[in-house]
């Protein structure tokens, strides 16, 4: 069930907003230079564009750059024709869309690659402008829809496993301590944080006890004296900062310049509308968590909450 919350839906729209900025990245592929230019001339405004003369060269690109929507190749290169590099990019990038393009009746390449995944479209050369762009509009379309369902599979799984994963160590922890450092690693991980902790409350103030993960194993705890959690605990709201660079009510704040701390997720851990714990998760980079991500996040809280109040009987 979706958690209507103020603060939360203005979070995701803050984490909505950085991602519609970027521009999705497109690789194009061809052994003729004139060719390559044309092709990143056409689509630039509207993609990040990627340049290789060469299969081998875009392969090396790909495992610098990491996933593009999409990619368009010619067929006819030395070394490796297009089906054959585009083929070898389906295993790490399945959900690129791929097109095609080809001067030739390479036909019987073309439909094994058709056939096999490897390709969503070919067009022949010289190609007409408007249809190209129509096809790599849908081309993009496809990947967005792909990686939609890729992504609700995924937060459905992350859900189950945190979610399960607290449940154990509710039951199988020989203390509470143990319990609270084994929380913390699990959303540690879970969210990639640089730095999780999850800190008992009294009376709405902070205790000593604690449980902390930091990936470099030398983070403070200033959880204290931070605006943000202050603020998540009078409200018993879920508070968090997406670039701190970018708040100017956070930029100045000294131990977020000394920590490097790009981006944090303060969430208040409320039983029976008492805040008994807060959740601190940190970045030391913008946070790039998904708008659904956050909502396990919050889900997720309410478990620890049970979790926590169980451990203390």
């Amino acid at each position: 069930m979706e958690n209507s919350i103020p603060e939360l839906d203005s979070i995701k729209r803050q984490l909505m907003s950085l991602n519609r900025r970027k521009k999705p990245k497109m690789l194009v592929v061809d052994d003729e230079p004139d060719n390559l230019d044309l092709l990143y001339r056409t689509f630039r405004r509207d993609f990040s564009v990627l340049k290789a003369d060469s299969g081998v060269r875009a392969l090396e690109l790909l495992a610098q750059e990491g996933e593009v929507a999409v990619i368009i190749s010619d067929q006819r290169m030395p070394e490796m024709k297009g089906t054959e590099f585009l083929s070898k990019t389906l295993p790490e990038f399945p959900n690129t869309v791929r097109i095609i393009l080809t001067g030739f009746t390479d036909i019987e390449d073309l439909v094994d690659a058709i056939n096999s995944g490897q390709v969503y479209k070919y067009i022949t050369k010289p190609w007409d402008p408007n249809e190209l762009k129509a096809v790599v509009q849908k081309a993009a379309e496809t990947y967005e829809l792909l990686n939609q369902r890729t992504e609700e599979l995924y937060r459905a799984g992350l859900q189950a496993q945190l979610l399960q994963t607290i449940i154990d160590i509710a039951q199988e922890s020989e203390s509470f301590d143990a319990a609270i450092e084994a929380i913390a690693n699990a959303f540690s991980d879970s969210f990639l944080a640089d730095v999780c902790i999850l800190q008992l409350l009294e009376a709405n103030a902070l205790t000593p006890v604690q449980g902390m993960h930091a990936i470099d194993g030398g983070a403070d705890n200033w959880l204290a004296d931070d605006p943000l959690v202050k603020e998540a605990i009078a409200s018993k709201t879920i508070q968090a900062t997406v670039n701190v660079s970018a708040d100017k009510n956070l930029s100045g704040v000294e131990h977020y310049q000394t920590s490097g701390i790009k981006s944090h997720i303060a969430m208040p851990i409320v039983y029976r509308n008492e805040a008994i714990a807060l959740l601190s998760i940190q970045w030391k980079n913008p946070c790039q968590l998904r708008p659904d991500e956050l909502t396990t996040i919050h889900i997720s809280s309410q478990e620890v909450a049970l979790a926590l109040t169980c451990l203390k009987k």
